[in-house]
Formats: C-alpha cells, sequence, structure tokens
C-alpha cells in the first residue's frame, strides 16, 4: 500500500488543474497563501505556467503587467484561488476584475463545496450554488464597466463625477482610479492604460466575460506529510464552533460535552464546514472512512460525514481507512502547558504576519460572537522568521550580498518614479524597507517555515516534530555541522556535545549565508536555525521555562490537597502583580527574564482550575475549591486588576479600561502628593493653602467613591469570570460525561512519563491495544444500518468495525492541536508495533499558550 502524503496529495491536485493555471494570472487569498508556503507550491504553481502569482486582497495595478513566463501578448485570463466563501470573497474577486477589465476568462476555485454553500447558515446562494454565483459575478462586473464607461464619458465633458460607489449591500467600494494606476511623473502611461482598457472592452462587447467556478478542497497547512491544520484566514477556521448555549466557552472551540449530540439548527456552521472538509479530502485521497467520535460536536460532524458518504460513496472502491473525530474541550489542559516540543517554542517565539484582511471589514464583529454568528480572528500560522536580524545582530543590513544584489529588483516595483527608487535603496541599506506600493508589508529576508524542505530526503519540520527539545536542536547542529563540510566552510567555534546553544548555531548560520550560492543552497536550514535561535533566546526561553517550573509545581499541587493548590494560584497572581509593578517602573512588556506576567499568571489559574477539576471535583458545592479558599483568589485578583489595567483587553473586564486607568492614574497622583508632603517645607502656609483645604477633602471623598465603586463592579466581574471557571473544571472532571472513561484511561499508565502526557496519547494507545473506550461512538452506514436491524435476525449481520483494525488512521481534533500532540500521536503509533501502521493527525488550528488565552479570555471567549 502506497504511503499516505497529505502535502504530496495537495500538489498533485494542483498539478491536475493546470489547464487553469496555464497562462492566466494566478490570485490567492489569504488562506491559500498561508497553505501555499507550507507546501512550497510556489515554484510549481509558477513551472506549471502562470504568468504571476499575486495577492487578491492586496491586489496591484502592476498585476497587469507581471509577466514571470515572457509572454508578450497581453493575458486575458485570470484564475483566482480562495479559502473563503464565495460570498465572503466577491468583494475582492470583483475589485480583482475591475483592474483586469480585458479579462476575458475568469476561473474561481474555492475549498468550500458547493452543497456547503448551500447549507451554510445566512448563505445568500442557493442548491445550484457555483452556477448561481457565476450569473451575479457577470451581472456584478458587466454594471461596473458601465459605470467606468459612464465616468469617462464624463470626464471628458469636463463633468467629471465623484468616486462611483458600490450599492452591493455590505460589499466594500473599489478604490479610486487614481489610486489604481501607476503614476510616472514623464509620461501618461497611468492614463493611457485606463483608456486601452475600456476601449479593449468597447471593441469585444460582442464576447462576455466567462465565469467558471469549481471546488479545490485540498487548501491545508501541512506540518508534515503526517500532520495538518488548516489556514488561519479561511472560512474553516474562522468559522464559528459553537452559538453560545449553557456548555459553551469559546465561538473557536467545541462545546462542552453533556451527552447530547446537536442536530439540526443547533449543529455551528464550523461543523458543518469541518465534515464537508473531512469528507472532500478523504475523497482526494482515496480513502473510504470508518467513522469514530468521541465529544458531543464531534458525534454531529460524525452524523454529516456518514449521511454524505451514505449518499455519493456507492460503488467506488477505495482504501479503508478509519477516522476519529474528537473534541477539543475533552483536553483543554495540553494546549494551555508549555510541553517539551521545540516546534511549539518556535512558533510561540517568533512575530507572526499580519492579517491581509483589513480590520474595516472586521467591523461588527463583538456583536455577531454575542450572537453566535460572524467569524473568529485566529493568529496567522505564518512565522516570520526574521533572518536579516539574526545575521546582523546590530539590524543593519548592508554586509548581506544577496540583499544588495536585489534591492534595484525590489525598488522597481514602486510607482513612484526615479526619487521613490532612490529613497528606497536608501531605506533598504538601512534596514527600514517596506514595500507599501504593492499593499504587502514586506522585510529584507524574511522567511517562513516549509513543509516540504528537506535535508537529505528528511523533511525539515516532520523531523523537528518528532523530537523533544533538546533531541530537536541537537539535530539542528548536526545538519549545520553537515552543510558547512559540504561547502567546505570553516568555523571558528567551539562545538561541544548534546543540547545546542544559540553561541553555537548563531556562527555557524552566519557562516552558511556568507556567500550567495551557499545561502540559496542551504536556505530551508538556514530558516529552520534561525527559528530556532530566535526560541532560545534567553527573552522567550527564559519565559517558557519559568511556566514549565510553574506547570509543575501547580501539577505537584494538585496531587496533594486543594489548600495547597489555591495556595500555590494565589502565590502566582500575587508575584505576577509584583512584578507587574517593577516592570511598569522600568517600562517593560511581556514575559523576560524568567518572570511571569499578570495575563502569564491567568493563564497557570486556567490549568490550575483544570487540575482541581481532575483531582477535587467535590471540594466546593459550586467549584473544585471551598469557598474560603476561591474568596483569597477573587481578592487576590481584583488587586491584581487594579494594579494592572493593561490587561482590561480580556472579555471578562470589557469596557472596564478607561475607569481603571483613570483610577491607576489617580493612585499614582495620591502617591506623588504623599510624597511631596513628607518633605519639609521652608514657607509658612499662606492664605491660599487654607482655602483650598477643604476642596482637597471633598476631592479625597470623590476618588474614594470613584474607587469603591469600581472595586465592586471589579468583584462583580470576577465573579463571573470564576462561574466560568468553574466550567473549565467541569471538562477536565473524572465525573464528566465520559463517566468512568477518563479514569479509566488514566489508571492504565503506570509511569508518570505516560501519565501526564495528553488525551490524544492515551485514547489512541488503549484503541491501538483493542482496549474499549467509554463514549467512543461508531457512525455505522445506511448499508451498515440495515444489516444490523433488518438482516441481522437471518444471521446476516455485520461485525462492528474496530479502529484498530484499520492501518490508516486520521485523527482530527476540532478545535486545533499543537507541536507536542503530533509527537506523542506518532509515539503512540510506534508503541503499538505495527511497522504498516499509517496515522494522520489534522486539527482546526495550531495552538499555542497564547492563542488559548485569546479563546478563553479574550473576545471570542464566553467567559
Amino acid at each position: 500500500m502506497a504511503l499516505v502524503d497529505v502535502a504530496k496529495c495537495c500538489l498533485d491536485s494542483l498539478s491536475g488543474i493546470s489547464e487553469h493555471i496555464k497562462d492566466a494570472t494566478l490570485y490567492i487569498d489569504g488562506g491559500c497563501t498561508e497553505s501555499f508556503q507550507y507546501l512550497g507550491a510556489f515554484p510549481l504553481l509558477l513551472s506549471l505556467g502562470a504568468r504571476a502569482v499575486c495577492s487578491l486582497e492586496n491586489m496591484s495595478p502592476l498585476d497587469r503587467v507581471a509577466d514571470w513566463n515572457s509572454k508578450l501578448r497581453p493575458g486575458r485570463d485570470v484564475t483566482i484561488m480562495t479559502s473563503r466563501l464565495l460570498s465572503d470573497a466577491h468583494r475582492y474577486i470583483l475589485r480583482c476584475l475591475s483592474s483586469h477589465q480585458l479579462v476575458r476568462r475568469c476561473t474561481v476555485f474555492t475549498c468550500i463545496s458547493e452543497i456547503a454553500h448551500s447549507t451554510y447558515p445566512d448563505s445568500p446562494l442557493g442548491p445550484d450554488a457555483f452556477r448561481e454565483y457565476e450569473t451575479l459575478l457577470i451581472q456584478d462586473f458587466e454594471e461596473l464597466v458601465k459605470k467606468a464607461e459612464t465616468k469617462a464619458r464624463q470626464s471628458k465633458d469636463g463633468n467629471s463625477p465623484e468616486d462611483v460607489a458600490f450599492e452591493d449591500e455590505g460589499w466594500s467600494r473599489f478604490t479610486s482610479s487614481e489610486e489604481d494606476v501607476p503614476k510616472q511623473e514623464a509620461s501618461s502611461t497611468g492614463r493611457d492604460m485606463c483608456e486601452d482598457n475600456l476601449a479593449g472592452h468597447k471593441d469585444d462587447k460582442g464576447s462576455r466575460l466567462a465565469v467558471f467556478v469549481h471546488h479545490f478542497p485540498c487548501i491545508l497547512c501541512p506540518l508534515s506529510p503526517r500532520a495538518f491544520v488548516l489556514p488561519s484566514e479561511g472560512s474553516l477556521a474562522e468559522a464559528c464552533l459553537q452559538h453560545g448555549h449553557e456548555c459553551s466557552i469559546s465561538q473557536g472551540l467545541p462545546p462542552l460535552s453533556t451527552g447530547v449530540p446537536l442536530d439540526g439548527d443547533d449543529i455551528p456552521p464550523g461543523a458543518i464546514l469541518t465534515a464537508h472538509f473531512i469528507y472532500h479530502l478523504a475523497a482526494k485521497m482515496d480513502l473510504k472512512m470508518e467513522i469514530f467520535s468521541l465529544g458531543d460536536l464531534s458525534k454531529s460532524v460524525g452524523k454529516v460525514l456518514t449521511d454524505m458518504s451514505s449518499l455519493y460513496d456507492v460503488g467506488r472502491r477505495k482504501t479503508s481507512a478509519g477516522l476519529l473525530l474528537v473534541d477539543r474541550t475533552l483536553d483543554l489542559l495540553t494546549p494551555c502547558s508549555h510541553g517539551d516540543s521545540l516546534v511549539d517554542r518556535i512558533f510561540s517565539s517568533l512575530p507572526r504576519r499580519e492579517r491581509l484582511v483589513p480590520a474595516v471589514n472586521m467591523k461588527g464583529l463583538q456583536s455577531q460572537i454575542k450572537q453566535g454568528t460572524g467569524n473568529l480572528q485566529r493568529a496567522p500560522l505564518d512565522a516570520q522568521i526574521r533572518l536579516a536580524e539574526i545575521l546582523n545582530e546590530d539590524g543593519k543590513v548592508e554586509n548581506i550580498p544577496l540583499l544588495n544584489r536585489t534591492s534595484a529588483f525590489l525598488s522597481g516595483w514602486s510607482s513612484g518614479g526615479l526619487t521613490s527608487q532612490m529613497s528606497s535603496s536608501v531605506m533598504l541599506n538601512s534596514g527600514d524597507y517596506h514595500k507599501e506600493s504593492i499593499g504587502l508589508s514586506f522585510d529584507p529576508l524574511n522567511g517562513s517555515l516549509v513543509s516540504i524542505e528537506t535535508f537529505r530526503g528528511t523533511p525539515f519540520l516532520e523531523a523537528l516534530l518528532d523530537r523533544r527539545t533538546k533531541d530537536g536542536t541537537t539535530l539542528i547542529k548536526k545538519w549545520l555541522q553537515e552543510s558547512l563540510r559540504r561547502e567546505n566552510i570553516s568555523v571558528n567555534v567551539k562545538i561541544r556535545p548534546g543540547y545546542a546553544t544559540k553561541s553555537e548555531l548563531l556562527p555557524m548560520i552566519k557562516a552558511l549565508s556568507q556567500s550567495d550560492s551557499s545561502l540559496i543552497r542551504n536556505k530551508g536550514l538556514i530558516q529552520l536555525a534561525a527559528a530556532t535561535v530566535a526560541a532560545l533566546d534567553e527573552q522567550h526561553s527564559a519565559g517558557w521555562d519559568a511556566f514549565i517550573s510553574a506547570e509543575r509545581m501547580l501539577s505537584v499541587s494538585a496531587g496533594d490537597t486543594s489548600q495547597s493548590l489555591a495556595a500555590q494560584i494565589g502565590d502566582l497572581i500575587n508575584k505576577s502583580v509584583l512584578v507587574g509593578s517593577l516592570r511598569g517602573k522600568n517600562g517593560q512588556t511581556g514575559t523576560s527574564s524568567g518572570l511571569l506576567s499578570f495575563r502569564d499568571a491567568l493563564l497557570l489559574t486556567v490549568v490550575g482550575y483544570i487540575l482541581a477539576g481532575e483531582n477535587f471535583p467535590t471540594s466546593g458545592s459550586s467549584g473544585p475549591f471551598s469557598w474560603q479558599e476561591e474568596h483569597s483568589l477573587k481578592e487576590a485578583l481584583v488587586e491584581a486588576i487594579i494594579e494592572n489595567p493593561s490587561i482590561a483587553e480580556l472579555k471578562f473586564l470589557d469596557g472596564l479600561k478607561e475607569e481603571l486607568d483613570a483610577n491607576r492614574k489617580a493612585s499614582q497622583s495620591d502617591q506623588s502628593k504623599e510624597m511631596s508632603a513628607k518633605e519639609p517645607s521652608t514657607d509658612d502656609f499662606d492664605d491660599d493653602q487654607w482655602d483650598s483645604w477643604g476642596d482637597e477633602d471633598v476631592d479625597n471623598k470623590d476618588h474614594a467613591y470613584s474607587d469603591m465603586q469600581l472595586k465592586l463592579e471589579l468583584h462583580d466581574r470576577v465573579d463571573n469570570l470564576f462561574k466560568f471557571l468553574h466550567k473549565l473544571s467541569s471538562s477536565k472532571s473524572k465525573k464528566n460525561i465520559l463517566g468512568e472513561g477518563m479514569s479509566t484511561l488514566d489508571s492504565s499508565f503506570d509511569s508518570d512519563s505516560n501519565l501526564n502526557k495528553g488525551l490524544l496519547y492515551k485514547l489512541l494507545t488503549r484503541l491501538l491495544n483493542k482496549s474499549d473506550i467509554p463514549g467512543l461512538e461508531y457512525h455505522s452506514s445506511t448499508v451498515g444500518r440495515l444489516f444490523k436491524s433488518g438482516f441481522g435476525r437471518f444471521g446476516l449481520g455485520q461485525a462492528k468495525p474496530s479502529l484498530s483494525d484499520q492501518n490508516v488512521i486520521m485523527v482530527f481534533v476540532i478545535g486545533g492541536i499543537n507541536g507536542l500532540e503530533v509527537r506523542e500521536v506518532q509515539e503512540a503509533a510506534s508503541e503499538s508495533g505495527r511497522p504498516d501502521l499509517q496515522l494522520i493527525l489534522g486539527g482546526t488550528t495550531l495552538l499555542t499558550p497564547d492563542d488559548m488565552v485569546d479563546l478563553l479570555l479574550g473576545p471570542s471567549s464566553y467567559s
């Protein structure tokens, strides 16, 4: 049996649509950009004959003349690939066509299937969604051309109206022709280009624009051939996973399990899109799924998948495979914790690319989230590796030959003429160059992680995902040493065996980047090593290690008594207040030098409550702690919030930022007055001081009253936060809907190392050992149900399949995964003693502890 490889499947799918890519200008949106970066698909797209690959959200008039394949004739084909619903991408598609008015053929590929478009809540498209959209796009485009022609005629007559605005409800207007057309001092190229477009369209009035819409399901971000997540800016990852019911905790996470699967209108849009995506991905990989689920939302997704399989899979011959759907909320502890994973450290340390969708298009997000509609804003998966900053610690980039040689090419895209090119060249050499003219922020030598980059056939990311932090850094050091020997480059640095350090890796990276040829040949390894150096930097590594130490203390206290665990949580909160005050005086922010901020303390509070729910489910009447223990924690939180008003961006403090800032300033003012009052005065009291004495007393009373009001409001907000923490603690309770299932999972692991592993490892270990999992549901197909209910009475019943009988198993976590779980899943597979087993792990997104803070306490939270 051939090896299952999700990255290869996606690349083969791109090759399968080569006829639509050849000789076309290709536009991709933010989600496709993330996917193709991880796939390393851009060279493939150009080899398939694409004229240019451009950003859909930040399209530029210069896209019309870009041509990487040297075609002299003007291009009249445009291909657009989007990871969004057609209704969400329409404004960008229409704007793109407005800048290519000579285009005669537009092909649109969306990763959302036609049926998913028609079943999506509030979708404007019906059952024949693709054909309907083709008609609507042609109508809107022709209306746009007519408006442009009218404006052109009026401008020739000297009666130029204001910008033509769109009347489409909720869709953004296009930029004016002055913004769309490049301005050049010495010629009227921009004006001529616009006139040529209109004239060409008039000549082609007999031939209408042809629009074709197709489904392309393989838009995903492969972390390795056996692990993937969904693009952060696609409709699949942004769609809500909850409707705001009693058991809801966040729009980006499944609801807590109650034993009653969602059905009908209660199924959130994110679950519907996830089911359709998994079905079509399995079809692309020629897999026939035997579906199992664990968790309420997973059971709903499994039911939708089963219904689709019953309708469309009759008579098809495919490889049998097992699909295990798991709710993220069954294990919130693993993504909240800081595990032994180099990949997780890298993603938590590196800055992320800014979202391509402008903030103006996210207007009304908060009100939509409250109503259970609208989209999430997940952190982009594109981690920016700032190689120039790492190679030159002083921030200057003049000494990088490749960058200096490409400065003229990069500045040539500027539409401001020779003067702007000269200024851009100066900015480039100073390290401050940004490519604003093409709509994208561009930093010199920025890199991204690419899953298909290999070292002698071994994919970089896959090798690191399968290793712990120490082993991963050692492997990178080994790769660098071998590459230096192959390039015949010597480095004057003392290399010690074992764990690699920043001081060892940095000189080797610089040596390997000295020549252009070496830099290009080893770009994948250099970028990955630079990302590792960033993760090993003291600013990030000290904070990560401090989290690990604090989480260990909480875990040890959870094995003792609830009083001990509550005392540890309170101690972390009080320490964060002291750290915050010290940083405020020094002007510092973030986690550094191993000191945890108040935001960090809140995350550890969440971890503590989840641990308490597992170990002390009956300590309090409504929560895992007694009233006295919880009261002391509430008081500590209130005082911490007053001392740290910057934390007010969290959901449970919504609307209190101004009051907290004002209270902080008033407190600082009072302290300064007290200090000045203690200083000896050489002057006697005068009449003015006696006159203002009563006014100061009134001001003090007003301040005390407002301070009391603020504390009362904070107590109410903190009470609601602790009700939310009680929900989280119930997610890990041994008395949850899985009955004794979680307890059974834990009791089957004797050693502490296995006991502390995540839910996925424990599930797969028991499943591959053919042990029962309480709460695991098998979704039988229509034929299977018929055998069970009808023919079973005649002895023709069909035995329930076992997941362990499958040679190919796909595990999909609704809500997201992290790098640690990728390694633990592969460990479970290797420990099963089955060399023929192929395990694939997928998830909604790649989660870091910071992402979990945003999901549980940020704008999308129900806290």
